[in-house]
């Protein structure tokens, strides 16, 4: 991010997540610097986001595993307006959101980072990279796995 470490829990305090009992685990690993998904104990099926049941089969027997971080570019998007944000993101224009979809399965949407936008393609190799955004803030973001 380019925001500045002095406005860094201000650029961030508009948009903090609400953590809940069913995702407070994976906001604690990320303040760990590790990537949490699901993974359903009957079939073995791995999801994201949170639930109480595994999208697959029912079950309600999920855990909370290490994800490897890394995946493929699905899709993205660049973004050049942000309307009725914080100023301060406007800083980050353009900046690019994909949709990674992770080497366990599921995708998950995430900001792009330490690359050029025309970096950013579809089915490029990435690997989480985590940014402490404020004291109590940690977001997962996805880089170009260089070769």
């Amino acid at each position: 991010m380019s925001a500045s470490s002095e406005t860094a829990e201000q650029y961030w305090s508009w948009t903090k997540p609400e953590i809940t009992s069913l995702n407070q685990p994976f906001w604690e690993g990320l303040r760990r610097h590790e990537l949490l998904i699901q993974r359903c104990k009957k079939c073995g099926e791995y999801q994201w986001y949170a639930r109480a049941n595994c999208i697959h089969c029912g079950s309600r027997e999920v855990e909370w595993v290490k994800s490897s971080g890394r995946g493929r570019i699905y899709s993205y998007t660049i973004i050049h307006l942000v309307i009725g944000n914080s100023p301060l993101f406007n800083r980050e224009i353009p900046y690019a959101v994909a949709l990674v979809e992770l080497d366990e399965g599921p995708r998950m949407y995430a900001m792009m980072t330490d690359c050029e936008l025309s970096d950013v393609k579809i089915d490029t190799p990435v690997e989480v990279v985590f940014r402490d955004v404020a004291p109590d803030l940690t977001i997962p973001m996805f880089r170009p796995v260089k070769s």
